[in-house]
């Protein structure tokens, strides 16, 4: 089974550096470009179904990628962004420069193993979410499958974090993952081989697919 990976196109809060969460913000229209240039890049690979969190920037991203082509397109809520409760909406890097650094918050960043917020989730309940959407996704199809998993910044760390058995204190160590770009796992005896990681060649411009 080949399961490929994206992150949603860019948005306007992409931009303005602000925690996005369960709340949306739209695709700018980079992002939509963005999308678009994955799918000439996927046209010719086959994808059975792509998986999309039904977060709107998502869910609209899917659409995009998937063009005119004959692809079932399923919701997943195990697929959305980690929930971040009152931070949803803020400028980050203005909250990290001020001298009142919630305690949480610095958790998220430093030492997420211990990021407890009294509203949203702890990335312990986000790990159990993702993992338990995973495998319900492959279960769903047969070993000959090909699907794209279409999702958001830190749930896609989270699946690298869960694919690559890693500890969730390292989940900011795992690569950065851009806008639309394209990972691949090759999922074969209940094992996880890594085969592409976040490329994203496609946004190039001398890129001829």
């Amino acid at each position: 089974m080949n399961i490929y990976l994206t992150r949603h196109g860019q948005t306007e809060w992409n931009i303005q550096k602000k925690f996005q969460g369960w709340k949306n913000s739209n695709l700018t229209e980079i992002g939509k470009k963005q999308a678009e240039l994955l799918s000439k890049r996927l046209k010719k690979i086959k994808i059975d179904k792509i998986y999309t969190s039904p977060l709107k920037r998502a869910y609209e991203t899917s659409e995009i990628i998937k063009n005119n082509r004959e692809i079932p397109i399923i919701e997943k809520e195990g697929l959305k962004e980690i929930y971040l409760g009152e931070f949803e909406g803020k400028n980050y890097e203005k909250i990290k420069e001020s001298n009142k650094l919630p305690k949480q918050l610095y958790n998220f960043w430093y030492e997420p193993e211990n990021y407890k917020p009294d509203k949203g989730e702890t990335f312990q309940e986000l790990k159990k979410r993702v993992e338990n959407t995973l495998y319900q996704i492959i279960n769903e199809n047969n070993e000959s499958s090909d699907i794209l998993i279409v999702t958001h910044g830190v749930t896609l760390k989270m699946i690298f974090l869960i694919l690559l058995n890693e500890n969730i204190k390292n989940i900011w160590k795992t690569t950065y993952t851009e806008n639309t770009s394209l990972s691949l796992f090759e999922y074969n005896n209940e094992k996880f081989k890594l085969k592409i990681h976040g490329d994203i060649k496609h946004l190039k411009e001398n890129y001829n697919g």
